[in-house]
């Protein structure tokens, strides 16, 4: 599951140290802004300074873009449970509309039910949610989408 910030534990790798065995996180799961949808990102750095203990620096497996995480935010929790989620009170996903995190939606191109398990802000600054869908996973989808009249060119 991605929680509020948008990022999840996906893989850890475990290192003994004077005998007692601690866990390093080696790879996590968040959202891409080159790539567009949620990718693996392998931790490669840490910041210094007192105030970025659990801040790293972590790089796009897949377009290999370099961005800066907080571990103090990633969640170790499983995807949300859809199971029997079609026979639950649902909305139909339209982009005009606005959803909260928790929201049961349906998305009627795919033919697939869904839950919102993030909200973020694009860069152009247009909301979007992230649903975890039974059959295509985890999707970025625009919501409360106003469509801007066009200008009249003369």
């Amino acid at each position: 599951m991605v929680n509020g910030s948008g990022f999840n534990i996906f893989v850890s790798d475990l290192v003994s140290l004077k005998g007692t065995v601690m866990a390093r996180i080696k790879n996590v799961e968040a959202f891409c802004t080159i790539c567009g949808s949620v990718k693996k990102f392998e931790i490669t750095g840490t910041l210094s300074g007192e105030e970025n203990q659990n801040k790293r620096w972590a790089k796009c497996k897949t377009c290999k873009q370099t961005r800066i995480i907080d571990l103090a935010d990633i969640k170790t929790d499983t995807k949300p449970n859809l199971e029997g989620i079609e026979t639950q009170s649902v909305k139909n996903y339209s982009p005009t509309e606005t959803y909260e995190i928790g929201d049961n939606i349906y998305h009627k191109s795919w033919d697939d039910f869904g839950k919102v398990v993030n909200k973020v802000v694009t860069s152009d600054g247009q909301s979007s949610i992230i649903v975890e869908f039974q059959k295509s996973g985890n999707k970025k989808l625009i919501e409360s989408y106003i469509q801007k009249p066009q200008s009249e060119v003369i």
